[in-house]
Protein backbone atom coordinates (compact mmCIF):
# COMPACT_ATOMS: atom_id res chain seq x y z
CA UNK A 1 0.00 0.00 0.00
CA UNK A 2 1.14 3.58 -0.79
CA UNK A 3 1.07 5.42 2.32
CA UNK A 4 2.76 9.19 0.95
CA UNK A 5 1.52 11.05 -1.60
CA UNK A 6 4.06 13.00 -3.90
CA UNK A 7 3.86 14.18 -7.04
CA UNK A 8 6.60 16.27 -9.30
CA UNK A 9 7.43 19.88 -8.99
CA UNK A 10 8.03 21.28 -12.29
CA UNK A 11 11.62 22.93 -12.66
CA UNK A 12 11.64 26.88 -13.16
CA UNK A 13 12.20 27.92 -16.72
CA UNK A 14 14.34 30.34 -15.55
CA UNK A 15 16.45 28.84 -12.59
CA UNK A 16 18.45 30.99 -10.15
CA UNK A 17 22.28 30.97 -10.13
CA UNK A 18 25.06 31.56 -7.88
CA UNK A 19 25.74 35.13 -9.85
CA UNK A 20 22.41 36.04 -9.49
CA UNK A 21 21.06 38.92 -6.35
CA UNK A 22 17.86 37.50 -4.67
CA UNK A 23 15.30 39.88 -2.20
CA UNK A 24 13.42 37.37 0.02
CA UNK A 25 10.17 39.52 1.49
CA UNK A 26 7.51 37.97 2.99
CA UNK A 27 6.58 35.60 6.09
CA UNK A 28 8.74 33.32 8.59
CA UNK A 29 8.88 30.65 6.11
CA UNK A 30 10.68 32.96 3.59
CA UNK A 31 13.25 33.33 6.35
CA UNK A 32 13.59 29.86 6.28
CA UNK A 33 14.32 29.23 3.17
CA UNK A 34 15.92 32.28 2.97
CA UNK A 35 18.83 31.13 5.53
CA UNK A 36 18.97 28.11 3.16
CA UNK A 37 19.83 30.37 0.03
CA UNK A 38 23.00 32.07 2.50
CA UNK A 39 24.19 29.25 4.13
CA UNK A 40 24.58 27.77 0.53
CA UNK A 41 26.46 31.27 0.00
CA UNK A 42 23.68 32.78 -2.27
CA UNK A 43 23.61 36.53 -2.63
CA UNK A 44 20.77 37.35 -0.58
CA UNK A 45 18.81 40.20 1.29
CA UNK A 46 15.85 39.03 3.33
CA UNK A 47 13.29 40.85 4.80
CA UNK A 48 14.48 44.57 4.85
CA UNK A 49 11.20 45.01 6.24
CA UNK A 50 11.48 42.09 9.20
CA UNK A 51 8.50 39.38 8.44
CA UNK A 52 5.42 40.46 7.32
CA UNK A 53 2.76 38.51 6.54
CA UNK A 54 -0.64 39.87 4.61
CA UNK A 55 0.28 40.57 0.64
CA UNK A 56 -0.88 44.31 1.25
CA UNK A 57 2.14 45.17 3.84
CA UNK A 58 4.70 43.49 1.45
CA UNK A 59 3.64 45.73 -1.61
CA UNK A 60 3.66 48.32 0.41
CA UNK A 61 7.30 47.56 1.54
CA UNK A 62 7.62 46.85 -2.03
CA UNK A 63 6.19 50.42 -3.03
CA UNK A 64 8.52 52.11 0.03
CA UNK A 65 11.94 49.98 -2.33
CA UNK A 66 11.07 51.65 -5.21
CA UNK A 67 9.99 55.19 -3.95
CA UNK A 68 13.19 55.33 -1.83
CA UNK A 69 11.72 56.67 1.17
CA UNK A 70 13.11 57.30 4.45
CA UNK A 71 11.48 56.94 7.42
CA UNK A 72 11.53 59.81 9.83
CA UNK A 73 10.29 60.32 13.41
CA UNK A 74 6.57 60.76 12.24
CA UNK A 75 6.43 57.61 10.75
CA UNK A 76 6.75 55.91 14.40
CA UNK A 77 5.17 55.59 17.50
CA UNK A 78 5.97 54.62 21.05
CA UNK A 79 4.37 51.98 22.67
CA UNK A 80 5.68 50.70 26.77
CA UNK A 81 8.70 52.57 26.19
CA UNK A 82 9.68 51.44 23.07
CA UNK A 83 9.94 53.01 19.43
CA UNK A 84 7.95 50.64 16.55
CA UNK A 85 6.94 51.12 13.16
CA UNK A 86 3.27 49.97 12.52
CA UNK A 87 5.41 49.07 8.81
CA UNK A 88 7.97 46.82 10.08
CA UNK A 89 8.87 43.96 12.64
CA UNK A 90 9.69 44.45 15.87
CA UNK A 91 13.14 43.54 15.44
CA UNK A 92 13.27 47.21 14.58
CA UNK A 93 11.98 48.41 17.43
CA UNK A 94 14.21 50.43 19.95
CA UNK A 95 14.64 52.54 23.34
CA UNK A 96 14.74 55.90 21.17
CA UNK A 97 13.79 56.60 17.85
CA UNK A 98 17.13 57.34 16.46
CA UNK A 99 18.04 53.76 17.46
CA UNK A 100 15.09 52.72 15.63
CA UNK A 101 15.23 54.94 12.48
CA UNK A 102 18.60 54.02 12.30
CA UNK A 103 18.07 50.44 11.53
CA UNK A 104 15.07 50.64 9.78
CA UNK A 105 16.92 53.32 6.97
CA UNK A 106 19.96 51.25 7.26
CA UNK A 107 17.95 48.15 5.52
CA UNK A 108 16.02 50.18 3.45
CA UNK A 109 19.47 51.56 1.62
CA UNK A 110 20.17 48.20 0.85
CA UNK A 111 16.91 47.12 0.01
CA UNK A 112 15.83 49.73 -2.36
CA UNK A 113 19.77 49.01 -3.87
CA UNK A 114 18.69 45.40 -4.46
CA UNK A 115 15.45 46.29 -6.10
CA UNK A 116 17.18 47.86 -8.44
CA UNK A 117 19.41 45.05 -9.35
CA UNK A 118 17.71 41.90 -7.88
CA UNK A 119 17.59 38.92 -10.66
CA UNK A 120 15.00 37.47 -8.31
CA UNK A 121 12.50 38.64 -6.29
CA UNK A 122 10.84 35.87 -3.93
CA UNK A 123 7.70 36.21 -2.38
CA UNK A 124 5.88 34.42 0.50
CA UNK A 125 2.32 35.45 1.58
CA UNK A 126 1.67 34.11 4.95
CA UNK A 127 -2.11 35.30 5.45
CA UNK A 128 -4.88 36.98 3.78
CA UNK A 129 -5.92 38.05 6.93
CA UNK A 130 -4.80 41.38 7.94
CA UNK A 131 -4.86 43.92 10.89
CA UNK A 132 -6.35 47.26 11.13
CA UNK A 133 -6.06 50.14 13.38
CA UNK A 134 -9.33 51.16 14.43
CA UNK A 135 -8.40 54.74 14.63
CA UNK A 136 -7.41 55.31 10.92
CA UNK A 137 -7.85 52.40 9.12
CA UNK A 138 -4.75 51.63 8.57
CA UNK A 139 -3.45 48.04 7.73
CA UNK A 140 -0.53 47.20 9.78
CA UNK A 141 2.31 44.35 9.27
CA UNK A 142 3.13 44.22 13.22
CA UNK A 143 0.78 44.70 16.16
CA UNK A 144 4.05 45.41 18.47
CA UNK A 145 1.72 44.22 21.38
CA UNK A 146 -0.51 47.16 21.59
CA UNK A 147 -4.22 45.82 23.16
CA UNK A 148 -6.14 44.25 20.62
CA UNK A 149 -9.00 46.42 21.64
CA UNK A 150 -6.81 48.91 19.19
CA UNK A 151 -7.54 46.38 16.05
CA UNK A 152 -10.16 44.69 14.09
CA UNK A 153 -9.20 42.00 11.62
CA UNK A 154 -10.40 41.50 8.00
CA UNK A 155 -10.04 39.17 5.32
CA UNK A 156 -8.45 40.78 2.30
CA UNK A 157 -10.68 39.91 -0.98
CA UNK A 158 -8.40 38.22 -3.76
CA UNK A 159 -9.60 41.57 -5.97
CA UNK A 160 -7.78 43.75 -3.20
CA UNK A 161 -4.42 41.18 -3.24
CA UNK A 162 -4.27 40.58 -6.95
CA UNK A 163 -4.77 45.00 -7.67
CA UNK A 164 -1.90 45.47 -5.04
CA UNK A 165 0.51 43.06 -6.57
CA UNK A 166 0.18 44.16 -9.82
CA UNK A 167 0.09 47.47 -9.69
CA UNK A 168 3.65 46.92 -8.00
CA UNK A 169 4.86 44.15 -10.88
CA UNK A 170 4.06 46.96 -12.98
CA UNK A 171 6.12 49.19 -11.07
CA UNK A 172 8.93 47.03 -10.69
CA UNK A 173 9.19 45.67 -14.07
CA UNK A 174 9.38 49.43 -15.52
CA UNK A 175 12.54 49.43 -13.06
CA UNK A 176 14.11 46.31 -13.52
CA UNK A 177 13.87 45.07 -16.55
CA UNK A 178 15.44 41.64 -15.83
CA UNK A 179 14.00 40.39 -12.61
CA UNK A 180 11.94 37.53 -12.14
CA UNK A 181 9.24 36.32 -9.38
CA UNK A 182 9.11 33.89 -7.59
CA UNK A 183 5.53 33.15 -5.19
CA UNK A 184 5.30 30.95 -2.29
CA UNK A 185 2.80 30.47 -0.27
CA UNK A 186 3.66 29.92 3.53
CA UNK A 187 3.18 26.55 4.75
CA UNK A 188 2.41 27.94 8.63
CA UNK A 189 -0.99 27.31 9.62
CA UNK A 190 -2.44 30.39 11.08
CA UNK A 191 -4.60 28.65 13.16
CA UNK A 192 -4.81 31.57 15.86
CA UNK A 193 -7.61 32.76 12.66
CA UNK A 194 -9.62 29.56 13.20
CA UNK A 195 -9.12 26.49 10.96
CA UNK A 196 -11.70 27.19 8.49
CA UNK A 197 -10.46 30.65 8.53
CA UNK A 198 -7.24 29.63 8.10
CA UNK A 199 -8.40 27.38 5.23
CA UNK A 200 -10.35 30.57 2.91
CA UNK A 201 -7.50 32.24 3.55
CA UNK A 202 -4.71 30.65 1.87
CA UNK A 203 -7.28 29.75 -0.80
CA UNK A 204 -7.78 33.86 -1.42
CA UNK A 205 -3.99 33.80 -1.41
CA UNK A 206 -3.29 30.88 -3.44
CA UNK A 207 -6.22 31.74 -6.00
CA UNK A 208 -4.56 35.56 -6.34
CA UNK A 209 -1.14 34.38 -6.84
CA UNK A 210 -2.10 32.10 -10.03
CA UNK A 211 -4.15 34.97 -11.19
CA UNK A 212 -0.84 36.62 -11.74
CA UNK A 213 1.68 33.72 -12.54
CA UNK A 214 -0.69 33.25 -15.55
CA UNK A 215 -0.24 36.87 -16.88
CA UNK A 216 3.20 37.73 -16.30
CA UNK A 217 5.99 35.41 -18.24
CA UNK A 218 8.61 36.44 -15.61
CA UNK A 219 6.48 35.26 -12.28
CA UNK A 220 6.37 31.62 -11.22
CA UNK A 221 5.50 29.33 -8.45
CA UNK A 222 7.02 27.36 -6.36
CA UNK A 223 4.62 24.71 -4.23
CA UNK A 224 5.97 25.26 -0.95
CA UNK A 225 2.20 24.77 0.93
CA UNK A 226 1.78 21.65 -1.05
CA UNK A 227 4.67 20.27 -0.06
CA UNK A 228 4.26 20.20 3.56
CA UNK A 229 0.23 20.49 3.38
CA UNK A 230 -0.52 17.70 0.76
CA UNK A 231 3.05 15.91 0.27
CA UNK A 232 4.18 15.44 4.04
CA UNK A 233 0.78 15.78 5.62
CA UNK A 234 1.23 14.86 8.82
CA UNK A 235 1.90 16.28 12.23
CA UNK A 236 5.15 14.85 12.96
CA UNK A 237 6.49 17.80 10.50
CA UNK A 238 5.35 20.44 12.57
CA UNK A 239 7.04 21.75 15.71
CA UNK A 240 5.37 21.22 18.77
CA UNK A 241 2.64 24.46 18.26
CA UNK A 242 1.28 22.20 15.33
CA UNK A 243 1.65 25.65 13.35
CA UNK A 244 5.32 26.04 12.19
CA UNK A 245 6.80 23.27 10.00
CA UNK A 246 10.06 21.56 11.79
CA UNK A 247 13.03 20.94 10.34
CA UNK A 248 12.77 18.19 8.72
CA UNK A 249 9.71 19.57 6.51
CA UNK A 250 12.17 22.52 6.01
CA UNK A 251 14.87 20.31 4.97
CA UNK A 252 12.35 18.68 2.37
CA UNK A 253 11.29 21.39 0.87
CA UNK A 254 14.48 22.99 0.61
CA UNK A 255 15.84 19.79 -1.40
CA UNK A 256 12.56 20.46 -3.62
CA UNK A 257 13.84 24.01 -3.96
CA UNK A 258 16.99 22.84 -5.36
CA UNK A 259 15.72 20.14 -7.39
CA UNK A 260 13.76 22.82 -8.96
CA UNK A 261 14.65 26.10 -8.38
CA UNK A 262 18.71 25.64 -8.89
CA UNK A 263 20.33 25.82 -11.83
CA UNK A 264 21.55 22.81 -13.17
CA UNK A 265 25.20 23.92 -13.14
CA UNK A 266 24.83 25.73 -10.05
CA UNK A 267 24.06 22.80 -8.52
CA UNK A 268 27.57 21.34 -7.55
CA UNK A 269 28.67 24.14 -6.76
CA UNK A 270 25.93 23.88 -3.70
CA UNK A 271 26.31 20.72 -3.00
CA UNK A 272 30.42 21.40 -2.76
CA UNK A 273 29.43 24.06 -0.35
CA UNK A 274 27.34 21.39 1.97
CA UNK A 275 29.76 19.43 2.23
CA UNK A 276 31.73 22.32 3.67
CA UNK A 277 29.17 23.26 5.62
CA UNK A 278 28.63 20.09 7.49
CA UNK A 279 32.12 19.23 7.83
CA UNK A 280 32.42 23.21 9.73
CA UNK A 281 29.77 21.62 12.06
CA UNK A 282 32.34 18.64 13.19
CA UNK A 283 33.42 18.87 16.43
CA UNK A 284 36.87 16.76 16.82
CA UNK A 285 37.50 15.05 20.15
CA UNK A 286 40.81 16.60 20.17
CA UNK A 287 41.28 19.88 18.05
CA UNK A 288 45.06 19.61 18.56
CA UNK A 289 45.51 16.29 17.01
CA UNK A 290 47.42 15.33 13.56
CA UNK A 291 44.67 14.13 12.46
CA UNK A 292 42.17 17.06 12.87
CA UNK A 293 44.73 19.12 11.37
CA UNK A 294 44.83 18.08 8.27
CA UNK A 295 41.09 17.44 8.34
CA UNK A 296 41.20 21.48 8.99
CA UNK A 297 44.06 21.52 6.01
CA UNK A 298 41.55 19.58 3.26
CA UNK A 299 39.10 22.01 3.78
CA UNK A 300 40.58 24.95 3.80
CA UNK A 301 42.11 23.77 0.59
CA UNK A 302 38.34 23.10 -1.11
CA UNK A 303 37.47 26.48 0.39
CA UNK A 304 40.03 28.41 -1.03
CA UNK A 305 39.67 26.94 -4.19
CA UNK A 306 35.98 27.65 -4.46
CA UNK A 307 37.08 31.35 -3.40
CA UNK A 308 39.53 31.49 -6.62
CA UNK A 309 37.03 30.28 -8.82
CA UNK A 310 34.15 32.00 -7.17
CA UNK A 311 35.47 35.63 -5.59
CA UNK A 312 31.81 36.75 -5.31
CA UNK A 313 30.99 34.46 -2.86
CA UNK A 314 31.45 35.51 0.99
CA UNK A 315 34.04 32.57 2.09
CA UNK A 316 36.08 34.18 4.53
CA UNK A 317 34.34 33.05 7.55
CA UNK A 318 34.87 29.15 6.37
CA UNK A 319 38.08 29.91 5.70
CA UNK A 320 39.01 31.57 8.89
CA UNK A 321 37.01 28.28 10.47
CA UNK A 322 39.45 25.68 8.49
CA UNK A 323 42.87 27.41 9.38
CA UNK A 324 45.52 25.21 11.14
CA UNK A 325 45.47 25.99 14.60
CA UNK A 326 48.70 24.05 15.17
Amino acid sequence: MQFHLSFPVEPLASAIQYKDELLLLGSCFAEEIGEKLQEHRFNTVINPHGILYNPLSITKALTSYLDGKIYTKEDLFQHNDSWNSWDHHSRFSALTPEAALEAINTAHAAAARSIENADWLILTLGSAHAHVLKENSRIVGNCHKVPAASFYKRLLTVDEVVTALDNVMHRLFFRNRKINILFTVSPVRYIRDGVVENNLSKAILLQAVHHLVNKFNRLFYFPAYELVIDDLRDYRFYKDDLVHPNAAAVNYVWEQVVKSCIHPNSQPLLHTIAEINRAAHHRPFNPESSEHQQFLRTYAGKVKQIMAEHPQLNMEELLAYFSPTV
